[in-house]
């Protein structure tokens, strides 16, 4: 019936994907007719796939109009004229033909209440690219999707911000490779957040399969490059390996805009031949850190030291800051509270 040979090399399988039906429907058979394999010899593994995502269901609005006979007459949202409130609620649905129509509120899509969202007019209206971030980005894959078109608009924003930062380094592109030791301050800060994304995108797409927050740390990253200058040589030379490794994380989700911008980068190979981007451990340790400083459990002040520096050290930094002499004048200093790296508190009477 089988080469085991053949068989034992596709199974189990790495990762198996369905929803909620699936679980009590093909899932189910799955593994009944795997097992039964494994018994009789055919295979070798216990069960058919190593990782299992059980994907959540899209929901929809879902409006309705009531016809002469009492009968619920479902129209499409994608044919509904809405009014909103200041809040954003809906005040009024009507359609196409002038019904007005009874919000029946976010619902699992569905042919019974015509809420279905053809893909294909969504792809037509905003590209395949903007629909695919939405719905990864909108919602943990495990978990239910509200679909939203407001949400689609911003997909179609953020690639636009990306498409236009591409073009924008393409007017003075840089001509020398990025040297770190010649990095100024404000250069190091930015590489050490390129290189934190990579490596939370890479943990969160490969391990975790938290796309959205992968997608959320890259939108992050993203804001930081569009305020970054294009100045020197240097500056010029982290944008690239920023943009490069955006760009290449982006990929796997929209691949389309990322293969065009793969080319406009000045690569010659297609970006399907690219490796994936790999976090420089060097580029993320820090050679300063940012320290509250408190007074009584209140904010007084921030100071900026060398990463090494002692406890004491930081003491010294601290009262130094006027702020922070101002609210310590006049009283004792009783005792001092010191979280590595992040805060310096000051008990004073």
């Amino acid at each position: 019936m089988l080469d085991p040979e053949e068989a034992n090399y596709w199974l189990p399988v790495d990762q198996y994907i369905g929803g909620i039906e699936h679980a009590t429907m093909h899932l189910l058979y799955f593994r009944f007719f795997h097992k039964l394999l494994r018994d009789a010899g055919l295979v070798k593994s216990d069960e058919p796939a190593n990782k299992l995502l059980c994907q959540g269901m899209v929901l929809a609005d879902a409006f309705y109009y009531t016809s002469p006979t009492n009968e619920r007459i479902w129209v499409s949202p994608t044919k509904v004229t809405l009014e909103r409130d200041e809040k954003g609620r809906i005040i009024k649905a009507t359609d196409d033909e002038g019904h007005e129509l009874v919000h029946s509120g976010m619902t699992k899509m569905s042919k019974s209440k015509n809420n279905g969202i053809d893909p294909q007019e969504m792809v037509e209206k905003y590209g395949a690219d903007t629909v695919r971030l939405f719905m990864m980005f909108a919602s943990p894959a495990e978990m239910t999707l509200e679909w939203q078109e407001s949400g689609v608009e911003g997909a179609k924003r953020f690639l636009g911000r990306l498409w236009n930062l591409v073009f924008e380094y393409n007017k003075n592109p840089a001509q020398t490779a990025l040297d770190p030791t010649a990095l100024s301050g404000s250069q190091k800060t930015l590489r050490r957040d390129v290189h934190k994304t990579i490596a939370k995108v890479s943990d969160d797409i490969g391990r975790r399969q938290t796309f959205n927050t992968a997608i959320a740390a890259i939108m992050e990253l993203m804001n930081k490059l569009t305020r970054a200058p294009l100045a020197d040589e240097q500056d010029r030379a982290v944008m690239a390996e920023a943009l490069s490794a955006v760009v290449r994380m982006l990929y796997p989700i929209t691949p389309h805009i990322c293969f065009q911008l793969w080319k406009e980068l000045g690569n010659q190979d297609n970006i399907d031949f690219a490796p994936w981007v790999v976090a420089d451990e060097t580029a993320m340790v820090e050679d300063e850190k940012l320290v509250v400083v408190q007074v009584n459990g209140k904010v007084r002040g921030k100071v900026t030291v060398p990463a090494d520096f002692s406890e004491e050290q930081i003491k010294e930094v601290a009262l130094q800051d006027d702020n922070v002499q101002k609210f310590l004048d006049g009283l004792n200093i009783v005792k001092t509270i010191y979280v590595p790296g992040k805060l310096f508190s000051f008990v004073a009477k």
